[in-house]
């Protein structure tokens, strides 16, 4: 299965926003945890395309952020 396929699969319910994120819309990410991966995609462009990274590299950039 390609990755597209795999992303066409993730039902909209696995991706959420930040609770840092408010209602506005404006600037927000979103994240789906994948098998061993995370998707990451514009909340305003849901449709559109999606970078999906491994779960240790999502990690170590969360780390290094909030550090």
């Amino acid at each position: 299965m390609t990755l597209s396929g795999v992303l066409q699969e993730v039902p909209e319910s696995a991706w959420f926003k930040s609770s840092y994120s408010g209602d506005t819309g404006n600037n927000c990410v979103e994240v789906a945890a994948l098998a061993g991966r995370v998707g990451v995609r514009d909340s305003k462009v849901r449709s559109g395309p999606a970078l999906v990274v491994p779960s240790a590299a999502w990690s170590s950039f969360v780390a290094f952020a909030s550090a």
